[in-house]
């Protein structure tokens, strides 16, 4: 907690989104706890965009908003990591919140035949991008050594796309299978 003192100290607002919103400050589990914040910034931007269900435009909403919380992500977590002198500290989850986003952004183009079977949708999206997240497979753990806020943000957008591609072919496959 001191280090996070004296990255908001040095740089306020870049700590404060860098943490997403002090998400990153959770004792306990500070990514999943970025990846929650996430999930829930992607279920308003969706109802925002799409309120009566799925959409193409609400998809492409969640991507561009991952995608801009990611280049954002990049910008403001190099000067907190250099305050904290590490490569990519816990605190930092500004790159979870990109990621889910990104992961979400299959949701809505699922046709969720009924409530239940949407909130499995998001569940699923939480879950398959912090295994994404986690474990890093394959050519997604190598982008954590790029440099700088690079190496903090591309892995978990990676991780996130990743998680949509599944999302959408788990849920081809079930269909196709007619077991949805």
């Amino acid at each position: 907690m001191s280090q996070a003192r004296r990255a908001f100290a040095a740089h306020p607002f870049a700590a404060l989104v860098a943490t997403g919103f002090g998400s990153g400050l959770s004792p306990v589990m500070p990514g999943t706890a970025g990846s929650v914040l996430g999930l829930v910034l992607s279920w308003f931007v969706a109802r925002a965009l799409a309120p009566h269900g799925g959409s193409v435009a609400a998809s492409v909403g969640l991507l561009t908003s991952g995608l801009l919380a990611g280049l954002v992500g990049v910008a403001v977590s190099g000067p907190v990591c250099r305050a904290l002198g590490e490569k990519d500290p816990g605190c930092i989850v500004i790159d979870e919140v990109s990621g889910q986003l990104l992961a979400s952004a299959a949701v809505p183009l699922v046709t969720a035949r009924a409530p239940s079977f949407e909130i499995g949708l998001w569940i699923g999206s939480f879950v398959l991008f912090r295994f994404y997240d986690i474990f890093k497979p394959g050519p997604i753990r190598p982008l954590q050594d790029l440099p700088g806020g690079w190496g903090v943000v591309l892995d978990d957008v990676a991780g996130g796309l990743a998680a949509a591609a599944t999302l959408l072919l788990g849920h081809w496959f079930l269909a196709n299978l007619g077991w949805i």
